[in-house]
């Protein structure tokens, strides 16, 4: 029995990840990774390195990416609920500035995946969001790069409620538009 179904979006390369659910009156049990099930899915990704972290509602964190050290991610909520975007930054990609969403929370479990050569955020749209990822290559500091989340020619259309505030890091306010990265170094 497959424990994943893997859901293509209209990014090549994207998918939506529904792991199956098993629960009773205890509770519920999941597998949220199998390396096999996703090589046998045509994903033949072997992640190195575990993130998490914590934030309030509004927090905006994006449009992150690496430039020479380009990660792929699997991710998902384990507490309250976030929209999440992968912009499409591969050079010569058919959806090259191209974005693509999907809401994540701890009820509907689903994951996630956004392979190498995307930028990534993510909105919280509850009080507080555990979010947890994946990352098949490690985090380098000195390498990264950002997109601006309001950027007007990739369009994000973020689910923001009206009286929504969006909090941004100071980082995240001065990221570049797709204009400018695609004048600058490459992101992939």
């Amino acid at each position: 029995m497959a424990k994943f179904k893997f859901h293509p979006t209209e990014i090549e390369g994207v998918y939506i990840i529904e792991p199956t659910v098993f629960g009773d009156a205890r509770g519920y049990f999941m597998e949220t990774y199998n390396y096999n099930e996703w090589k046998a899915a045509g994903l033949d990704t072997v992640f190195v390195q575990d993130n998490q972290s914590k934030s309030r509602r509004g927090v905006l964190r994006g449009l992150h990416f690496q430039k020479q050290y380009p990660q792929g991610k699997l991710v998902r909520v384990v507490k309250g609920e976030v929209y999440d975007v992968a912009v499409d930054l591969r050079r010569g990609s058919s959806t090259f500035g191209k974005w693509t969403g999907v809401l994540l929370s701890e009820e509907n479990k689903k994951q996630f995946y956004i392979p190498r050569g995307f930028a990534h955020g993510f909105l919280v749209l509850s009080e507080e969001a555990e979010f947890v990822y994946k990352c098949d290559e490690f985090y380098h500091p000195e390498d990264e790069g950002g997109l601006r989340w309001d950027d007007p020619d990739v369009n994000v259309a973020w689910p923001i409620p009206p009286g929504m505030e969006i909090l941004l890091s100071d980082k995240d306010k001065v990221n570049p538009f797709l204009r400018d990265i695609i004048q600058g170094a490459s992101c992939e």
